[in-house]
């Protein structure tokens, strides 16, 4: 019983760093996107299709 409860443990430890490293990256890819847009529309002008 006692190896299960480990096993239990580990596990959601590593689920819980795994889904704190996926809200950071989502976070990061978020304001990238945020900021090449921005630049996009303040240049909009100067793009030529």
């Amino acid at each position: 019983m006692e190896k299960a409860y480990k096993t239990m443990t580990s596990s959601g430890a590593a689920n819980l760093a795994v889904g704190i490293v996926m809200v950071v990256a989502g976070v990061v890819a978020g304001v990238l996107t945020i900021i090449n847009g921005a630049r996009l529309l303040k240049n909009r002008r100067e793009i030529i299709y």
